[in-house]
């Protein structure tokens, strides 16, 4: 039996699935290089935030350093990736000068690995809920608790998007979506609910910051599943693979870099008021 689509193609070449994204065949030089600098912008704040995190872990209570550290480490995880998706992505094609003056680029035959950027999210979407959860000071059975159900299910919910994300077969690109969207909509409803009746018991000074990490958490994630169905819109090509590597990456230096930047505004705020108690 011939294979049916590229994936299948590929499949069949190596002996199983790939992990790499399959690229379309026809570029423009516009197209190439607006991924290039949505990854480039990518690698700039992630390492941005980094610095400015752990820079910061002195300045606040002991007892808030910890999802400050946990923050930097998740900035830290995701420009390493970042490094190797924009370093895969350079590697996949050829750009040069043709003969009209224009910028041309086309494939180099060499695969583009967009599975770094799935590895990311297993290990820095859990740190990132359990961020949140240690900077609101909760009891310690409590903290426990949430921590675990927010970073198991958000595991699952990557781990089940993946699958379809190197599939060209809308069928099963649809399949695996509704699959990854049961985590996620549990992860959702706990943010709203579950963190929102501890967000009223916090310090009223804390409060809008705390409300403003939780929403923007929700907004954030939400732009996943949306980039997510660009190739089930019928947009399709490299203008599909175009928006949706600039949309996850938008998204993410949302999700994790202006995120810990709300992590250490809430730790700052609960610092200065431990200090006015004398318990700093």
């Amino acid at each position: 039996r011939r294979p049916e689509n590229r994936t299948e193609r590929i499949a069949c070449a190596t002996g199983g699935p790939s992990p790499a994204v399959v690229l379309p065949d026809e570029w423009t030089y516009s197209e190439w290089s607006a991924v290039y600098n949505a990854l480039s912008f990518g690698i700039a704040s992630m390492a941005a935030a980094t610095c400015f995190l752990w820079l910061h872990i002195p300045s606040v209570s002991r007892r808030y350093r910890t999802a400050l550290t946990i923050s930097g480490v998740v900035t830290f995880i995701a420009t390493y990736h970042y490094i190797r998706i924009f370093n895969s992505w350079v590697d996949a094609f050829f750009v040069g000068l043709g003969i009209d003056g224009e910028y041309l680029c086309s494939k180099s035959g060499r695969p583009f690995n967009d599975a770094y950027r799935y590895v990311d999210w297993v290990l820095t979407v859990p740190l990132l809920l359990i961020e949140l959860v240690l900077v609101m000071g909760l009891s310690r059975r409590e903290s426990i608790r949430l921590s675990c159900q927010l970073g198991v299910a958000s595991a699952i919910m990557v781990a089940a998007g993946y699958p379809g994300e190197v599939q060209d077969e809308l069928s099963t690109r649809w399949k695996w979506w509704a699959l990854a969207m049961v985590p996620f909509i549990f992860v959702v409803v706990t943010l709203v609910v579950s963190l929102g009746i501890a967000t009223t018991q916090q310090p009223y000074q804390v409060v809008p910051l705390v409300q403003s990490a939780r929403y923007l958490t929700v907004a954030s994630w939400l732009a996943y599943p949306f980039v997510y169905l660009v190739k089930n819109t019928g947009v399709a090509g490299a203008r599909a693979t175009t928006y949706e590597q600039i949309g996850y990456s938008v998204a993410d230096v949302i999700a994790k870099c202006v995120f810990g930047i709300l992590i250490w505004a809430i730790a700052m705020e609960k610092t200065k008021m431990e200090k006015m108690r004398g318990f700093f």
